[in-house]
């Protein structure tokens, strides 16, 4: 879950073309009444994205971007090879959660050794929603989620809107970015990203969560992809690069019939 994209707002309101970008817009929304953890699946938001696309009219002819778990969905779409499909853009996503943990694992042995102990032993110990926690979290974040200090007033409210109700971040990720033991840990869509046939583009940050290896299977099974990397960014190049994020973005869907 991460902050709407103000770049690719601007890029939809430049390309007046029908079935052009359009990042939906984010609204209140507590969703955790009466549903279990397991109501909460891929195909169901699979399912969603296609009730989405009805709705806006653009199911025949549409460019999909999706950023973080946004870009996995996409990735997910894409390989069904919906016939309206015309671009994708991956952004800022792994191709597998086994990748990501292993990589998360990485980036925290980089963090100060008392940061790292922290998160360990609140982890072991189930207490995740602790305070001290939830500093250490913080650590971790701004070296590779978002590398804006003072954080942008959109980020902010995100984490203040998953922070009222965590119900699908815990129940598909977990208590953080790097602490996997959702029902996604064991994703992978590796073995059928060759199914994608839209031509894509693959967007990561240099310090980026979603480091290159976790990146590299889309580009290297994707047929028609390139890859751009942010050297300002980490796993918010919207945010932390917005004018070259919106030029990069805006460009690729450019060369698209």
């Amino acid at each position: 879950m991460h902050p709407r994209l103000p770049a690719a707002s601007d890029i939809a309101g430049r390309r007046p073309a029908r079935g052009a970008l359009r990042p939906a817009r984010q609204r209140p929304f507590h969703p955790s009444a009466g549903r279990p953890p397991d109501f909460w699946t891929v195909e169901l938001f699979l399912s969603e994205l296609d009730n989405l696309l009805h709705a806006l009219g653009i199911a025949d002819r549409y460019a999909l971007l999706g950023q973080s778990w946004g870009g996995m969905l996409a990735a997910e779409h894409a390989v069904r090879r919906p016939a309206g499909l015309r671009g994708l853009v991956i952004a800022n996503s792994p191709a597998s959660m086994r990748l990501w943990s292993a990589a998360a694992d990485r980036l925290r042995a980089e963090l100060p050794p008392d940061v790292e102990k922290t998160l360990r032993t609140h982890e072991a110990d189930g207490t995740t929603d602790s305070q001290e926690y939830k500093d250490a979290v913080d650590v971790f974040y701004e070296r590779h989620v978002c590398r804006v200090v003072p954080m942008p007033a959109e980020v902010a409210a995100t984490f203040e809107a998953l922070d009222a109700d965590p119900t699908v971040y815990h129940a598909m990720n977990g208590p953080s970015e790097f602490h996997v033991i959702g029902s996604l840990r064991d994703w992978s869509i590796i073995d059928r990203i060759d199914a994608v046939a839209a031509p894509t583009l693959l967007v990561s940050g240099r310090h980026d969560e979603a480091t290159p290896e976790t990146v590299q299977p889309y580009f290297d099974r994707i047929p028609d992809v390139r890859w751009e990397i942010f050297e300002e960014s980490s796993h918010m190049p919207h945010v932390e690069e917005p004018e070259r994020f919106a030029e990069v973005v805006g460009g690729f869907l450019g060369t698209l019939s």
